[in-house]
């Protein structure tokens, strides 16, 4: 029978090894920024939110009202800001509103 060993190491750490390990950290960073603009910007501008996309690092949102895309593109630079700020590190530089 093999032996136990006797390392303890929390979830938290393994998680981050693993997704380090298998090249994951571009996937979770597109869940990551999606997740992040639900969370700030709210109900009112999700409702006319149809798609976020990532790519390496541009953020890709898709506006339903053009009203609204033109209210947010004047504070990208904000918008930019508060993302990285909630994710803790520098992924999106550049926004595109469609």
């Amino acid at each position: 029978m093999a032996k136990r060993r006797n390392e303890s190491n929390s979830l938290n750490d393994v998680l981050k090894a693993f997704v380090q390990e298998n090249s994951l950290e571009k996937g979770m960073d597109k869940i990551d920024v999606r997740n992040a603009w639900i969370n700030l910007m709210g109900k009112g501008v999700n409702t006319y939110t149809t798609q976020i996309e990532l790519k390496r690092d541009t953020l890709y949102v898709a506006l339903s009202s053009a009203v609204l895309r033109a209210e947010l593109s004047l504070g990208k630079d904000k918008i930019i800001k508060m993302i990285n700020e909630e994710l803790g590190k520098d992924i999106v530089k550049t926004i595109v509103l469609r």
